[in-house]
């Protein structure tokens, strides 16, 4: 089976891509991903046939401010430029990162049957659910649900935008209006970051989160026995006070509580030329680091926290935009995490003695681990569409 990866410049979406190629390559099927410049390099070295795709610069036309436009009508002119892209490689199958939705566009207008890769819980609408991004855990009882349903109705009329931005976008490049999506569905989560919900699409597949390290070089932990706090400051600032400076201020006061801590930071990103001697910090393979971690604080990207939790580890969780508040919310009633909002290096601190004090918390993350064993496999999963 020859299948072509699609996906966008985003770590976030870039990574999980790579890691489906890497296993679509393990299986014996030829796999192609198309991503952003930034990966290609290091995609290539892993071995993985990884090459630029065409349509993401930027446009005078394109509003970055709204993003149903953002998103679908720059999908309709990633699509044309793919179409001729795709149409040499005549892929047998498309995997189309939910972003980056010009994939399935092309997909379709080539005859080609297509799956969504969502790398994160799956994020459709529910009745069964409050907004995605609320935080919120579903409602009980006459007012609990009575709530979700009213904070549904409010938020209908931008889904209902949402929908009709599609599909503008498909009649501009002579699809009909009316989606009618993927032939599957990866959903790249763990069981633990999942809500369950009574309109589960029969087509979606929780396939367990899909990871790719762009790095083999190995960062060392300071030397030591105290406990090891990785740090994945995955948002640059978060607030006025960045969460470098602010998780290198909380353990400072640790260590003059009588609470010693080490610190790691796992960043592409410079670091402190100055860092103290239980510190280090720079470009090194998360799951090693995770190795010996008893603490995560991270900005609840998908990706770290998957990370964390697979590896048994738990998180303080700092979180920025998008969906770090409701991953941050959905870790925490799992109990396998503390929130720490707004950020400051004593909520920091509190937070992390918390986490180290209390069981409960490597418990849960242990669970968590647990329960991923529990999915499907996304490469049985593509390969059942032609069963």
């Amino acid at each position: 089976m020859r299948v072509a990866v699609v996906a966008g410049p985003d770590a976030g979406h870039a990574f999980p891509a790579i890691a489906l190629a890497r296993a679509l390559a393990a299986a014996g099927d030829d796999a192609v991903v198309y991503t952003g410049r930034r990966w290609l390099d290091a995609a290539r070295d892993a071995g993985v046939d990884t090459r630029s795709l065409p349509g993401l610069e930027p446009r005078p036309e394109d509003d970055d401010a709204d993003a149903g436009r953002r998103i679908h009508e720059r999908a309709a002119y990633m699509s044309t430029q793919l179409v001729p892209v795709l149409s040499d490689l005549g892929p047998d199958l498309v995997v189309s990162d939910i972003l980056t939705a010009g994939g399935s566009l092309a997909a379709e207008r080539l005859g080609v049957p297509w799956v969504e890769l969502a790398p994160h819980p799956l994020y459709r609408p529910s009745r069964s659910l409050p907004p995605i991004g609320s935080g919120l855990a579903p409602g009980t009882g006459i007012r609990g649900r009575l709530r979700d349903t009213v904070m549904r109705a409010l938020t209908a009329r931008s889904v209902r935008a949402g929908l009709e931005q599609r599909s503008r976008a498909r009649e501009l490049v002579g699809l009909p209006s009316v989606d009618p999506g993927p032939a599957r569905r990866l959903v790249a989560t763990i069981p633990a970051l999942e809500v369950p919900r009574v309109d589960w699409p029969a087509e979606a597949h929780v396939v367990g989160p899909l990871l790719w390290e762009p790095t083999s070089a190995v960062l060392e932990p300071p030397v030591g026995d105290d406990p090891l706090v990785m740090l994945a400051p995955s948002t640059a600032a978060t607030g006025a006070v960045s969460m470098m400076d602010a998780t290198l201020d909380a353990l400072a006061l640790s260590r003059e509580s009588g609470a010693p801590c080490r610190l790691a930071i796992s960043t592409v990103d410079d670091v402190p030329a100055d860092l103290p001697p239980w510190a280090v910090g720079g470009l090194g393979r998360q799951d090693e680091l995770l190795r010996h971690a008893s603490v995560v604080v991270c900005g609840g990207g998908h990706g770290m926290l998957a990370k964390a939790l697979l590896a048994g580890v738990p998180v303080v969780v700092v979180p920025g935009g998008g969906d770090q508040w409701e991953l941050a919310n959905r870790a925490a009633r799992q109990g396998s995490a503390v929130i720490v909002r707004p950020v400051s290096a004593d909520a920091i601190s509190d937070a992390v003695r918390t986490v180290l004090s209390d069981p409960a918390y490597a418990a849960a993350a242990t669970r968590a681990a647990d329960g991923a064993r529990a999915v499907d496999d996304p490469v049985a999963v593509c390969r059942g569409i032609f069963a």
